[in-house]
């Protein structure tokens, strides 16, 4: 089994930062993808960014340049870097653990951290 604990939500004003981080419990941490979605009320979860064990990213053209995923195997920690924040990213944030392969397949999820965009 694995567990994520995501952190570093708040209220941020438009244009401005936030860092979310993933703890991430178990070996698997290790060989599998991490990733990131959010979810808007009365929208679908949306995805985000992912990134490999070897490091190899792929985003979402709606945060593409603004957001940056990162992962330190040494802490079972990922990361989201938040720049340029605007009011449609406010949502719940969840991170993931993806299926050998899939990398943007969810096997395991965090319990959301929230963000709110907002002046």
């Amino acid at each position: 089994q694995v567990h994520l604990v995501e952190s570093g939500g708040g209220l941020v004003q438009p244009g401005g930062t936030l860092r979310l981080s993933c703890a991430a419990s178990g070996s698997i941490f290790s060989i599998n993808a991490m990733g990131w979605y959010r979810q808007a009320p009365g929208k679908e979860r949306e995805f985000l960014a992912h990134i490999t064990s070897g490091g190899s990213t792929n985003y979402a053209d709606s945060v593409k340049g603004r957001f940056t995923i990162s992962r330190d195997s040494a802490k079972n920690t990922m990361y989201l870097q938040m720049n340029s924040l605007k009011p449609e990213d406010t949502a719940v944030y969840y991170c993931y653990v993806a299926w050998l392969g899939s990398p943007r397949s969810p096997r395991y999820w965090g319990q959301g951290t929230q963000v709110t965009v907002s002046s």
